[in-house]
């Protein structure tokens, strides 16, 4: 989009530079439980460490995690065991949220990777993909019912996505999307503006707070888009989020992506705007059969290394926070080697631009680092209100778990649960009435291992916390 007043833009960035705000600084973790199925062992400094807490200590706030409708065709790969379905995406909200992080939710309507090449309607949809009144019904019903299900245990996220860098509309049937480049507004716009009630359906019915974005490829075609999204009265969503990736959107630079962002913040006011995906390389080797996807870097963060990651993350989330961006999420920095196999290759396509080297162990002075950077204008960062202070310790015989609790406001009826690492509740307690202080919950029988203790108030969600249980 080209700037139309001139003046009004050198104020707006001037405004925008000159006061302070909270950022999100997000990692998109979708691989993660995956990767740990296939052995992969995270490490800093040499010793163990979830993987989870690794981000967080970090200053990671927002975890964002794709979900696919029926990814059947995991079902031939890796002992058919299949990921970014609900019940993995379930496993990962309740990991982020015992680390203290936010959740981004990827609707990415599909049952397979959706992006501006492919946007597939799930399978189970195909009866009515060319029915709009029906697909319309059947997108209401499917999130609807996903933010619902997951609220009832406490899991809501606080920001979802409809669609996954929809450039080219979502939803698509098999002969539409191999047809090439098309992009029919009356159809997309009543799509996207029927799945963004049922969120704010959602918001209603629980008194939840649930941001939606809109998710869009290569900052130069936001401008665009984002006319044809607002002109087709698709304008009840609270952000724009931009995948930006120099080796794909290259010659746009990180100053570009800064004047897109500000002019975005200025067309639209009231929105916010966000990187929603990212990444750099850190070294051009690789590790295992399957093939690099990111395979150039800028001339100016030369040669690849886990310094230039760091710099380049460093220098964008400046630019995005210097033009009033709300946040910078990197895009699969654990996805690490391992002997799984994707649908084109044995191991990962990203394992040269994580934030981990070839042997799992955080990278030193590498991109990670960026999420702790002391940026200018830049004064705290958002971490899930809901959240209390929880401490978790069992006693020496394993047979009681002792939980501290404090910042616990209201005194209602309330649950204590120890549920297992699939989210699976195991033992629980309930009580008439919670407030802060120390409660016992008895320990059943149990193989050693990862669990999480969860409070939950009137079916709301208050904190969760990781405990090893385990002689």
């Amino acid at each position: 989009m080209q700037f139309k007043h001139l003046l009004s833009f050198i104020l707006l960035i001037t405004t925008l530079s000159a006061h302070a705000q909270s950022f999100f600084f997000g990692a998109d973790n979708s691989y993660v439980n995956q990767m740990e199925d296939c052995g992969v062992v995270y490490k800093e400094q040499g010793q163990f460490k979830d993987v989870y807490q690794i981000f967080a200590d970090h200053n990671c706030n927002l975890v964002r995690l794709r979900l696919w409708h029926t990814p059947a065709w995991c079902d031939t790969l890796n002992a058919g065991k299949r990921y970014s379905d609900y019940q993995d995406v379930r496993k990962s909200i309740l990991r982020a949220k015992a680390a203290g992080m936010n959740v981004l939710l990827d609707f990415h309507l599909s049952d397979t990777w959706a992006d501006p090449g492919r946007q597939l309607v799930p399978s189970a949809w195909l009866g009515v993909v060319n029915n709009l009144p029906l697909l319309k019904d059947s997108l209401y019903n499917y999130v609807s019912k996903t933010l619902l299900d997951l609220n009832s245990e406490g899991l809501m996220p606080e920001m979802v996505q409809i669609g996954n860098e929809t450039n080219r509309g979502i939803l698509l049937s098999p002969a539409v999307d191999a047809a090439g480049w098309s992009l029919d507004w009356n159809r997309n716009s009543q799509l996207f503006k029927r799945a963004i009630q049922a969120v704010r359906d959602v918001e209603n019915t629980t008194g939840k707070s649930i941001k939606v974005a809109l998710h869009i490829a290569g900052p130069t075609d936001a401008g665009w888009l984002m006319e044809g999204f607002w002109n087709n009265g698709v304008t009840d969503f609270d952000i724009i989020g931009l995948s930006y990736y120099w080796a794909w959107h290259k010659p746009t630079d990180i100053d570009d992506t800064g004047n897109i962002i500000a002019e975005l913040r200025q067309d639209y006011p009231g929105k916010e705007v966000m990187i929603f995906e990212t990444g750099y390389l850190w070294t051009n080797q690789w590790n295992d059969n399957a093939n690099n996807i990111i395979t150039a870097g800028h001339p100016n963060y030369a040669p690849a290394s886990p310094a230039n990651q760091r710099k380049w993350l460093v220098d964008l989330t400046q630019e995005v926070i210097n033009r009033g961006g709300k946040g910078v999420i990197y895009w699969e920095p654990a996805w690490q080697s391992s002997p799984c196999w994707t649908p084109w290759g044995q191991g990962s396509h990203q394992e040269h631009a994580t934030f981990f080297d070839f042997q799992n162990n955080l990278l030193t002075n590498g991109g990670l680092d960026f999420m702790s950077h002391p940026y200018a204008n830049l004064v705290a960062t958002q971490t899930p209100e809901s959240l209390v202070r929880l401490q978790v310790w069992p006693d020496s015989g394993q047979r009681n778990l002792s939980i501290q609790l404090e910042g616990l406001a209201t005194n209602k009826p309330s649950r204590i649960l120890l549920l297992n690492s699939n989210g699976g509740p195991v033992a629980w307690k309930v009580f008439e009435s919670m407030q802060n202080g120390q409660y016992q919950l008895p320990i059943p029988s149990l193989p050693s291992g990862v669990y999480y203790v969860s409070i939950q108030q009137e079916g709301d969600f208050k904190a969760v916390k990781k405990v090893f249980l385990g002689k």
